[in-house]
This record gives structure tokens, C-alpha cells and sequence, in this order.
């Protein structure tokens, strides 16, 4: 029996729990939960959380609703980020067209180190002001 916690998932809150899921599911190609699919009507998605999922069946990312959501104001300004999601790409290729899908998808651009030698990158914020990286690996 092992003597430490297992990190189950990491979870997003929000004031929109449907839409920054569906964020992250397009940008990192993740499912729904079973049972949290979006309904026929979006008018009856009133959700307080859901779950992402891995193809493979592992949880991923939730989301929980919120009623107020101050946006981070990094890197400058009185709320720093708290936490943030570090994604990877093999290569400048791929940078740049996970750039272009992530800005597609409703990110932000916060910083762009592209042509940083040692470690090229973008800095976003999603649709909820939560910041992200993408990054060469």
C-alpha cells in the first residue's frame, strides 16, 4: 500500500463549465466523462462540473462552476496565475501549429518566446483567463 495520495486530475474553475471544457477538450483531443457529454439542447447544459478524460479511459481535467472568476493579471498586476498547465510539442513545427489551433479555440496570447534558442514558447490565457504554455520539450 503505498503511502502517498495519487494525483487524480487537475481542476479548472470557471464561470462557463461547457465552454472551457470544450476548450480543452479540441486542444488537447480529450473525451467526455460518460454522462457529461453536451445535452441536444444547450439551454438544459447548466453544470456545475464535468470532467475531461484521456482516450484511454484516465481523468484528465474537470471543471467546476464558479459565480466569479477574477482573471489572473500575469505577469503583471495584483493576481499572479496560481497554477498553470505546462503543454509540449516535439519541435518549432508543431509550435507554430498549436499556436494557430490555440488561438482558434478562444486562447489569448500573454507572451510569445518563439524564437527563445534554449526553450521556444507561448504563454496564453484560455477562454476563462487561466494561463497555459505551450513549449518546445
Amino acid at each position: 500500500m503505498s503511502s502517498h495520495p495519487s494525483l487524480v486530475q487537475v481542476v479548472l474553475d470557471t464561470e462557463d463549465v461547457r465552454g472551457l471544457a470544450e476548450f480543452y477538450r479540441e486542444l488537447l483531443g480529450l473525451q467526455y466523462r460518460p454522462g457529461d457529454e453536451p445535452p441536444g439542447d444547450p439551454a438544459a447544459d447548466d453544470l456545475e462540473w464535468l470532467v475531461l478524460r484521456q482516450a484511454d479511459g484516465r481523468p484528465a481535467l474537470a471543471f467546476q462552476l464558479v459565480d466569479d472568476l477574477p482573471e489572473a493579471t500575469w505577469p503583471e498586476g495584483p493576481r499572479p496565475q496560481q497554477l498553470h498547465l505546462d503543454l509540449t510539442v516535439p519541435d518549432v513545427d508543431a509550435l507554430a501549429e498549436q499556436h494557430e489551433r490555440a488561438l482558434g479555440l478562444g486562447g489569448r496570447l500573454l507572451l510569445d518566446r518563439r524564437d527563445d534558442p534554449e526553450e521556444p514558447l507561448y504563454v496564453y490565457a484560455d477562454p476563462a483567463g487561466h494561463p497555459f504554455c505551450i513549449f518546445v520539450g
